[in-house]
């Protein structure tokens, strides 16, 4: 394994020291509780907006603090859900007037910890409510989840909620955009190699050298089946075609489409997957509203990439299009 590291077991702590150096006039760093928040956080005229999630998927969730977006994030290690504490000692610290929203991906740990965490907040007279992403298509259960998973469409989540408490929405408001945004997300991926944790120093699963794995988790986690490496077009047609039949997105739909890579993929064959999946949706009567390509939501080093859409209406895609300013200029 070659990695910019020092011990592995310091891996998220540098790195997070790191990002809000990068960034010292808008965002602040608690190292206690892997804890990075907006600089001018907590503010009483805004419901705070809280995720966490594990490390190793950046730029979710910490490279998502700032202006419109989240703010703060308090990540465990790397594929570890944070602690209790970091939970709720973060939305302790950051709690606000007009009440707390957690978001969490649908995973076993992060739903343990997200929601000891609110109880205890509560116990201390803070209101918290929270809100589970679950956008992924490739299971609908799972060994290692509660049903389905949360991946990268958490980002239109965040978004759509991060911009409604910028301009001063209510909590019952804003839990009420990110369960519609959740509603028509829908998401699929594949990898073409393992991911290498770095205190695994290993890849995390194997693949053959001509072998994928369609609808992988961010984790690793199992897909659908594994299967043969085939051309880019039998891929799209594969990962996409699972993404419209879900919802079911149908001709005259506007969506949001977006094309993220796990982290090991350059961006030139992230744009090839884009045109393909365009042009695909185009000739299904579907037009692309607005349209997302890059790395939003990673699996460490993973080759390989997700395929999200998102059913806009007006309400949705204003939100979307709502200025934010975080550290990762992604949307």
């Amino acid at each position: 394994m070659k990695k910019f590291i020092n011990d592995p077991k310091n891996f998220v702590p540098e790195m997070l020291k790191g990002l809000a150096l990068a960034n010292p006039d808008t965002l602040k760093y608690v190292p206690e509780y892997n804890l990075i928040h907006r600089a001018d956080a907590p503010n009483a005229d805004k419901v705070t907006i809280i995720q966490g999630s594990g490390s190793g998927h950046e730029p979710a969730h910490v490279m998502t603090v700032g202006r419109g977006m989240l703010d703060a994030a308090c990540p465990g290690d790397v594929f570890a859900a944070p602690p209790v504490d970091y939970v709720y000692e973060t939305t302790k610290l950051l709690a606000s007037p007009k009440g707390v929203l957690l978001l969490v991906n649908n995973y076993t740990g992060d739903r343990m910890a997200f929601e000891m965490a609110q109880e205890m907040a509560r116990a201390d007279g803070i209101r918290v409510e929270m809100l589970f992403i679950d956008d992924d298509v490739a299971v609908e259960d799972s060994l290692y989840t509660i049903g389905r998973r949360g991946v990268a469409g958490n980002f239109f989540v965040m978004k759509a909620v991060g911009a409604a408490a910028e301009a001063g929405a209510d909590l019952d408001e804003i839990i009420r955009i990110g369960e519609k945004v959740n509603s028509v997300t829908r998401t699929m991926g594949v990898a073409l190699t393992a991911c290498t944790p770095p205190a695994k120093g290993s890849p995390l699963f194997d693949l053959g050298p001509d072998e994928i794995e369609i609808g992988i988790g961010i984790h690793g986690e199992p897909g659908r089946r594994r299967g043969k490496l085939v051309s880019a077009d039998e891929i799209v047609d594969d990962i996409l075609g699972a993404v419209i039949t879900d919802l079911p997105f149908t001709s005259g739909d506007r969506v949001a489409l977006m094309v993220n890579g796990l982290g090991g993929t350059p961006i030139s064959e992230l744009y090839l997957l884009y045109g393909l999946a365009h042009e695909k949706l185009v000739s299904a009567g579907i037009t692309v509203g607005r349209n997302y390509v890059g790395e939003y939501c990673t699996s460490l080093d993973m080759a390989g990439a997700s395929i999200t859409l998102v059913k806009l209406d007006e309400e949705i895609e204003a939100l979307l299009a709502a200025p934010a300013e975080i550290p990762i200029r992604v949307f």
